[in-house]
């Protein structure tokens, strides 16, 4: 694994994030776990296959284990390691940590599409990223 593993990007936890129990809804997980992905890709990379080479990347599978729920004020830290499944997919182990306890694991799998939803190739500027 690289020095550049995990990328680490820290989320704060407001009111609008939790549910009537006070800790963060389960679905919010995996918005912060988009954001870190476009952090780690990059936007404008992210912006420029789609704009230039009409390709664009789709969840095929995600699964989450939550170990302790986050609440309002909360700082929490997303950490990402990707790592290529195949020519095609590319798996995001994102856990997500208050200080350095674990609250929830999560795994996305993601593969690339062209603008007709045809799974393609991961190109090899995200590759190069990866």
């Amino acid at each position: 694994m690289s020095d550049r593993w995990p990328h680490r990007m820290p989320v704060q936890i407001y009111y609008e994030d939790t549910d009537h129990s006070g800790i963060v809804y389960h679905a919010n997980y995996l918005k912060y776990f988009e954001r870190a992905r476009e952090h780690l890709l990059g936007t404008d990379e992210l912006v420029r296959l789609w704009r230039d080479e009409g390709l664009g990347f789709v969840v095929y599978k995600c699964e989450m284990t939550f170990r302790e729920g986050a609440v309002f004020g909360d700082t929490l830290e997303i950490r990402s390691t990707p790592r290529a499944e195949s020519p095609f997919r590319v798996a995001f182990q994102q856990d997500v940590y208050r200080g350095e306890k674990l609250l929830v694991q999560g795994v996305v799998h993601m593969v690339c599409v062209d603008a007709s939803k045809t799974l393609v190739p991961i190109p090899p500027s995200v590759i190069g990223r990866l």
